[in-house]
Formats: structure tokens, sequence, C-alpha cells
């Protein structure tokens, strides 16, 4: 990824779809997955997972695997590029996490 794709901030949603898309899913495993990994905290909505879906299909961020005739479903899957992006956010978020902590000092998540 180039220089200007650092400065990326993904939405929540965003950021747990790409990490849902480590392995082959189709949308209702997607929702799952995010409930699941959130502990229930994080429910999408079929609208909000499409439109992000069409986003992040757009920025080449996941692909959609060829159907199998047997399936009616679309898996999807994150592509390389789709993994900067979350390397990037997850640096971007540890940076976060140590400021906090310098400033109300110990640690935020005891």
């Amino acid at each position: 990824m180039g220089k200007s794709n650092e400065n990326i901030v993904l939405t929540e949603a965003v950021y747990y779809i790409l990490l849902s898309l480590y392995e082959p899913l189709h949308g209702y495993g997607i929702m799952q997955n995010i409930e699941q990994l959130s502990n229930g905290r994080v429910k999408l909505a079929p609208g909000t997972l499409y439109g992000a879906i069409s986003t992040l299909l757009d920025k080449n961020w996941i692909e959609a695997l060829k159907e199998e005739k047997s399936s009616r479903k679309k898996e999807y899957v994150i592509t390389d590029t789709g993994k900067e992006a979350v390397k990037i956010e997850i640096s971007r978020l540890k940076e976060l996490l140590l400021n906090g902590e310098k400033i109300i000092g110990g640690s935020c998540h005891e």
C-alpha cells in the first residue's frame, strides 16, 4: 500500500468484516462471525453489511470467490491489500491505546 493509505481509519464494521474474511465466508456467516468476535456487541444489519462489501470490493480489499453451481451464497475473502489495511489499523489502534495509557496512567484494559 502506498503512503496515502497509511492515513486510513476503518470503521468498526469494516474492521470486523475484514477480520472475518481471513477465511472465506458468505454474508450471513460474516454477520454471525462479527457478532461472535464482539461478544454480541456488534450486530450488522444486512444493508450495512452489503453496502460495506460493495465498497470493499471497489477498493480491492476483498474479492468474491467463484460461486459453486450448487450454492446460491456468494463467498468473499480478504486480499493482500485488505490485509495491509488491517495491519495499518491495528498499528493505529495500538498507538491510540498507548497514548491513552500515557495520559491516564497504567493499563486501560485492566
